[in-house]
């Protein structure tokens, strides 16, 4: 029971309102039929407004009328599924409220999820994840494999949006096995968006091949709608191969089978490369309409995403050569603007600087355009002192963002050199500096630290004082002598430096490790929570660890 997507016209919502507010009771020719038999008639008439309304409204009616939560739910997500956007959440808001009452794990998990569904159709990608993860923790409980793959696709969603591209297509794999034979549009889904992730990995015929494989199972499945979203992703992965005319043509002929108030997204995603083909084919004049359609569904929609910036630059950088000030200035702005949405949205792009419009040149540039134009239109003297007062304090606190930004780099270089250089053993000192502990005792406790440390024994979580003294067959305060003595710290600064040293080692060596959560790392490094492993690294090196990993991701080494 409902497999189907249906689409109806928006008159059927305005009929089923009306409903609710005249209709009392089912029809008697209505009242003994099954909620299957209800189902299959909303199906059937879908072209006809008014008979579909008296369905969707009669099986909903029933179902409250048995108290049959389950039915309910399925009544509220018939009609979301065929409502404008803007009264989705309404509908998904009931489905969650009555499959709370049934207290059915896979039904209230499968209510939170459609209203996640519904948060990322709208391009709100934190109230989706938010959704998701309430669903999980139902869905999870009640063990219905179906509800745990849709989860794992819309988790695979966000991650594809955060640029997690590796976890989205791993995640993706795991859907396609389950979806394969058992649900079609599920499975062409799952297909079309693994497509989509190597194509940002740079893997572009095998972004290729996907798509055709998944155009061959929409003729084979017999789902001929789902071809155009194939269509769409091979016209932009032809953009990355360099065949412009080829993307223009199969993008220009996806456009009007796009839906452009569902699918807002990707008619704005194929304006965009439809634009920048002609660019690259030195057609400016082309690539213009379709960059200001992007930016017009920016404004409209405020959807964007980290590619889709670019489009300011290009109209910036064609305002500029225009010598057109004012769109200038306005696309400068609506950089920023889109700069802060992806901020405000994905706390993963916080401090991520455009490649050739960072933020100072950005501020520097707006400024001095409206400078210009207060000269031009004889702003007088007070208001321009203004603009310079901002304007400096913009400079400066852009100034303190780069100072550290500099210092964060200056302290990771230091770091890899201090790697890279020999370590050199510390001279022992002599008896008086450790007047109550014998020079045998010293030494045998020196030769069990070597001992120690080649068998990386402090990654034990467990690891204390006392257990190691028993180790030693030693005396904790002998051990702490000899290890403060020598090691120039702590018992704790000594066993946190360890762990530490080990896991940059590590990072340095092994690019998988770097793929590795804050979390698994303190794990791999033996501390026993994660805040105590994040304090150590950087009392250890002075910078975070997300920064170093980052650092080394760019390859700085």
């Amino acid at each position: 029971m409902n497999s189907k997507l249906y689409v109806l016209p928006f008159l059927l919502l305005i009929k089923i309102l009306t409903a609710q507010t005249h209709l009392h009771q089912i029809p008697d020719s209505l009242a003994a039929k099954s909620f299957d038999y209800l189902d299959e008639k909303i199906y059937e008439n879908k072209n006809n407004s008014t008979k579909a309304s008296l369905y969707l409204y009669s099986y909903l009616f029933k179902a409250k009328k048995e108290s049959n939560w389950k039915e309910i739910v399925y009544g509220y997500q018939n009609i979301l599924h065929q409502s404008p956007v803007e009264l989705r959440l309404q509908y998904a808001d009931s489905m969650i409220h009555f499959a709370k009452k049934s207290n059915d794990q896979a039904l209230i998990g499968s209510s939170f999820l459609s209203k996640g569904i519904v948060y990322y159709s709208q391009k709100k990608y934190n109230e989706a994840y938010n959704y998701y993860i309430k669903a999980n923790e139902h869905i999870s409980k009640s063990g219905d494999k179906y509800l745990i793959y849709k989860v794992k696709y819309n988790m695979a969603q966000i991650k594809y949006y955060l640029e997690f591209y590796d976890e989205a297509i791993s995640l993706l794999k795991e859907c396609i096995d389950y979806f394969r034979n058992q649900e079609p549009r599920p499975y062409l889904n799952s297909l079309h968006s693994l497509g989509v992730c190597y194509n940002r990995i740079g893997d572009y015929d095998l972004c290729s091949k996907t798509n055709l494989l998944g155009i061959q199972e929409c003729d084979k499945l017999k789902i001929p709608e789902m071809k155009a979203f194939f269509e769409h992703s091979e016209g932009i992965n032809q953009y990355f191969k360099n065949n412009f005319n080829t993307a223009i043509k199969t993008l220009q002929d996806v456009l009007p089978k796009l839906n452009s108030n569902t699918e807002f997204a990707n008619e704005s995603i194929a304006s965009f490369y439809i634009g920048k083909s002609y660019w690259k084919l030195n057609a400016p004049s082309k690539a213009i309409p379709y960059f200001q359609k992007v930016n017009q569904t920016f404004n409209e929609k405020e959807y964007i995403r980290p590619d889709l910036k670019e489009v300011f630059e290009l109209l910036i950088k064609y305002s500029k050569k225009k010598q057109d000030l004012n769109s200038q200035l306005y696309y400068i702005d609506q950089l920023l603007k889109a700069d802060s949405l992806l901020t405000d949205t994905n706390k993963y792009l916080i401090g991520k600087v455009h490649k050739e419009y960072d933020t100072k040149e950005i501020l520097i540039d707006r400024a001095k355009i409206r400078q210009q134009l207060i000269y031009e239109r004889y702003y007088d003297i007070v208001f321009i002192g203004i603009i310079l007062i901002m304007f400096l304090v913009i400079i400066y606190f852009t100034y303190k963002h780069f100072k550290t930004k500099k210092l964060n780099k200056l302290k990771f270089e230091e770091l890899l050199k201090k790697i890279e250089e020999k370590n050199v053993p510390k001279p022992r000192l002599e008896k008086s500096d450790l007047l109550d502990v014998t020079p045998q005792a010293v030494e045998t406790i020196l030769k069990q630290l070597d001992k120690f440390e080649r068998e990386k024994k402090f990654l034990d979580k467990n690891l204390t004082l006392a257990k190691l003294t028993v180790a030693f067959n030693s005396n904790s305060k002998y051990l702490s002598k000899v290890i403060y003595h020598h090691k120039d710290k702590g018992f704790v600064d000594y066993i946190n430096d360890l762990k530490i040293d080990y896991l940059i080692n590590l990072l340095k060596d092994s690019s998988t490790s770097q793929n590795y959560t804050i979390s698994a790392l303190g794990e791999e490094a033996g501390f026993t929570t994660t805040p105590r492993f994040t304090n150590a690294f950087q009392s250890r090196t002075g910078i975070s660890v997300s920064y170093f990993i980052k650092q080394l991701k760019k390859g700085k080494i």
